[in-house]
């Protein structure tokens, strides 16, 4: 059977039809209305299911990918960005706009899944999905099968405390991993210690590469504090491999530097856990979330 998955965004929504083998045979992206409200941007999807299925000329199974987890106190959607879907029954609505059974999971879940069977983790064991984007998220996938955890929040290592004296977090902690390691965090850091306000995260690591002082003093203290963050998590879950997705990602130094204090900062004489890029890029939320269902038994 061929899947649907959607990557709900809080200013786009794709969608994709994808076959058992992984390969994409159709792909639509939307404008999220989030501004029109909850309902307007249920409408959205189910309108784009519904046109991806009928490319498909048969039914499929559907997959969501959001921001955010479905609180196990109220069944409700919580912590996500399109902020007019918190607080509702999102799953069971959908489930009643297109009339049949729906997948849903948060996106860094749907990255990890997605890198992990058939990514830059395929053929590893354990595998820790990373996301370093304008906030920070994991996912933890065993052996092809994602972990969501009893409350629905493994892998949520950008919401541990790193310097208790730390920014203010939108979770109501302050220094959380996230106010460090996020694009926005690197920014407020560059900034703190005389940096321009102007430059962003993939300014300041291109600017650390050419030699300017102030962002090279930044991106060093972003690695040690990625190697900090990040050994709490190998020494509690000792992965096989750990893929990192977002926008730093794409920093060739967080694979040498940022691998360096890791190895420091790990509980162990040596590191074997593999440090990966992502291999699909912007498509492994998307590709995660179809794959929320598993591929049809022969």
């Amino acid at each position: 059977m061929l899947r649907i998955g959607i990557d709900l965004g809080g200013t786009k929504t794709e969608g994709i039809v994808m076959d058992d083998n992984g390969q994409i045979l159709w792909r639509e992206r939307r404008a999220t209305p989030q501004a029109d409200g909850y309902r307007a941007v249920l409408a959205n999807i189910r309108d784009l299911v519904l046109e991806l299925e009928r490319r498909a000329g048969v039914p499929c199974r559907v997959g969501l990918g959001t921001p955010g987890a479905i609180s196990t106190k109220t069944g409700f959607l919580k912590n996500s960005n399109t902020v007019s879907l918190n607080g509702h029954p999102v799953k069971q609505d959908l489930e009643r706009l297109l009339a049949r059974e729906i997948r849903i999971a948060n996106d860094a879940n749907c990255f990890a899944l997605s890198e992990a069977v058939d990514g830059a983790g395929q053929g590893y064991g354990v595998v820790f999905g990373v996301i370093l984007g304008t906030g920070v998220g994991g996912g933890i996938v065993f052996h092809g099968q994602l972990h969501t955890g009893l409350q629905h929040i493994a892998g949520e290592w950008g919401h541990n405390v790193l310097e208790p004296d730390g920014p203010h977090c939108y979770c109501g902690k302050r220094g959380c991993v996230e106010t460090f390691l996020s694009g926005p965090g690197l920014a407020r850091d560059f900034q703190l210690h005389g940096g321009d306000s102007s430059w962003d995260a993939r300014a300041i690591d291109a600017a650390a590469t050419h030699g300017d002082p102030l962002a090279a003093a930044a991106m060093q203290r972003y690695f040690d504090r990625f190697g900090r963050a990040l050994s709490v998590v190998v020494n509690i879950l000792d992965p096989d491999a750990i893929v990192l997705g977002g926008g730093l990602s794409n920093s060739s130094r967080i694979y040498t530097d940022g691998r360096e204090r890791l190895a420091l900062y790990s509980f162990n004489d040596e590191l074997r856990t593999a440090l990966l890029p992502h291999r699909h890029g912007d498509s492994s939320g998307v590709r995660g979330a179809a794959r929320l269902w598993p591929a049809q038994k022969q």
